[in-house]
């Protein structure tokens, strides 16, 4: 992936080091968020929920090195190019695009949907229209998920984009009000909502390598496109769940299965239309 060079989001806010609040998340629609957070993403909403059991005061600051700059710096770019390419898309279609944040953070971060934790991985707050990401993620999917190289980074950036995006076309909310009436069927939907932000991240690389300026830098490059799909599919829930458990149920599935993961990436990937990410009335392996 050829990014050096290109513009740089302004919109990353980095409090890494920071000191954060201890104790129980606060009470109200910013609690009942993150619990919905964490029941997707597949963490017991206890080890949200419990008081630190480490001083997050404590945590260092981003270490100002080379190697810790030059991530940034990656960061912000990919984010630049899902602002470009998300505004393009948007004005296309007569809407106008928000640019979202994207926080970094270490080990523990507040959001406006309450304390969020490492063990997470990156996750939206739509609340205050933010990703939030702690860049150890970067090392669990190269070493952990067997998917390392900077496009499979941008893909995990680029899936939480997709969740601001769903987040501006009101399909986060269509969503929250099918889980508030049918609670049965919250995993169900979870999964579709999920898979279609793994779309609309295969949308973004697809609308991206068409970019007058990616274009002109090459911006993919031999095995980049390989990269996100192997990532795609290394973080499916039956993946997580056997190596987690030694076993798999797929009724408790919250962001699909390996196969649909990949899939679903692909098929933004080779289309860049948003009509091929509905993932709310099609068909599903």
């Amino acid at each position: 992936m050829r990014w050096t060079g290109s513009r740089q989001s302004p919109n990353v806010e980095d409090r890494r080091g920071m000191t954060v609040g201890r104790g129980l998340v606060g009470g109200g629609l910013g609690a009942i968020l993150l619990l919905l957070l964490a029941l997707i993403l597949g963490i017991d909403p206890r080890y949200i929920f419990e008081e630190p059991s480490f001083d997050t005061s404590n945590v260092a600051p981003p270490a100002n090195t080379p190697a810790d700059a030059h991530m940034k710096d990656f960061v912000a770019t990919v984010l630049g190019y899902t602002e470009d390419t998300w505004s393009q898309i948007f004005q296309d279609s007569g809407r106008t695009y928000r640019d979202p944040k994207l926080v970094l953070f270490s080990g523990a971060v507040d959001s406006a949907c309450g304390f969020g934790r490492a063990a997470m991985g990156p996750f939206y707050c739509p609340l205050d229209e933010k990703v939030y990401l702690d860049m150890s993620f970067f090392d669990d999917l190269s070493q952990r998920f067997n998917a390392p190289g900077d496009f499979a980074e941008a893909y995990v950036i680029a899936h939480e984009i997709g969740h601001h995006v769903q987040n501006l076309l009101g399909i986060s909310d269509q969503v929250d009000v099918i889980r508030q009436q049918n609670p049965s069927q919250a995993n169900a939907v979870s999964v579709l909502l999920e898979l279609q932000a793994d779309c609309f991240a295969g949308i973004w690389a697809n609308r991206t390598q068409r970019n007058e300026e990616a274009r002109s830098r090459e911006f993919l490059e031999p095995g980049d496109a390989e990269e996100a799909l192997r990532a795609a599919s290394m973080i499916g829930d039956d993946r997580l769940q056997m190596e987690a458990r030694g076993y798999i149920v797929p009724e408790s599935f919250t962001h699909g299965s390996a196969r649909q993961r990949l899939e679903w990436f692909k098929r933004g990937f080779s289309t860049g239309s948003m009509k091929a990410c509905d993932t709310f009335n099609a068909d599903h392996p």
